[in-house]
Order: C-alpha cells, then sequence, then structure tokens
C-alpha cells in the first residue's frame, strides 16, 4: 500500500521560488533530493509510487514523485536519509496544512488530488490565483 512523505518547503514563497531553488541546486545530470535526519520506516510503502508533497506558506501546493530512500551521511558524521524524486513539480488542489517539524506520512486517501485530474484547466491558473481560489473553497 502506498504512503506519501508530506514537508515542508522552508524558505519557499511560492511554487515559483521552490522551482526556481531546485534548479539553482541541479547540476547537469544529478538527481534531486532532499536529506532529513530521520530514515522512514515505511520504506517499502513510499518507494510504490509514493511523492513528496510540499507545504509552501502553510499550503500543500505540490509534489514530486520519489524514486529513491537512500542512507547518507552528514558532514557531521550523522547518518541521514536522502529522498530522491524527480525533478517535474506537478501542482496539487491547494491544501492547507498546520505547521510541523521535519517531514510526515501522507496517506493516499488524505494526499490532495493533482490539479490537472481535478478537472478544468486549473494547473494554468498563476499559482497565487490558485491559493486564492481555494481559501474561497471556489477550487
Amino acid at each position: 500500500m502506498t504512503v506519501h512523505i508530506l514537508k515542508l518547503s522552508v524558505g519557499s514563497e511560492s511554487l515559483d521560488s521552490l522551482e526556481a531553488w531546485q534548479r539553482m541546486r541541479a547540476r547537469p545530470g544529478a538527481e534531486l533530493a532532499h536529506v532529513t535526519r530521520m530514515f522512514p520506516k515505511r520504506r517499502d510503502e513510499i518507494l510504490d509510487g509514493g511523492s513528496i508533497f510540499w507545504v509552501i506558506k502553510g499550503v500543500i501546493q505540490a509534489r514530486q514523485e520519489i524514486v529513491d530512500l537512500r542512507a547518507v551521511k552528514g558532514p557531521d558524521g550523522i547518518d541521514r536519509c536522502a529522498i530522491v524524486y524527480k525533478p517535474e513539480l506537478i501542482p496539487v488542489r491547494p491544501t492547507p496544512r498546520r505547521p510541523f517539524q521535519g517531514w510526515r506520512y501522507l496517506k493516499v486517501e488524505d494526499a490532495p488530488a493533482d490539479l490537472v485530474q481535478s478537472g478544468g484547466n486549473s494547473a494554468e491558473i498563476p499559482a497565487s490565483m490558485r491559493l486564492e481560489l481555494a481559501e474561497l473553497g471556489l477550487l
């Protein structure tokens, strides 16, 4: 059974700023990864089609498909987990989320739908307008 990861995108102001930050850090031919302190115990469920869902400014706004979870050692010698994901940012239905530390598991049934699956052309609407429409209950 698939499970996702929910992660705060600390420092991101918008979906565009997260995308720009990832492009800036990406090296040609290198994988995108987020390194975190705790290694998920539900590894097999995550690798069975799971995504990392990004919370930006208190709202789940996008996801990226996870391709691997790897043990890595930080510069301080502490074991960490590299969450490796595909570069494509997939906008999702904006969903408010309270602050939390680290990452959390996200059940499939609790995950917001991709905008392209929500119907209409909502993925083409600018992110700021999508957030306002979601707050009004119109998206």
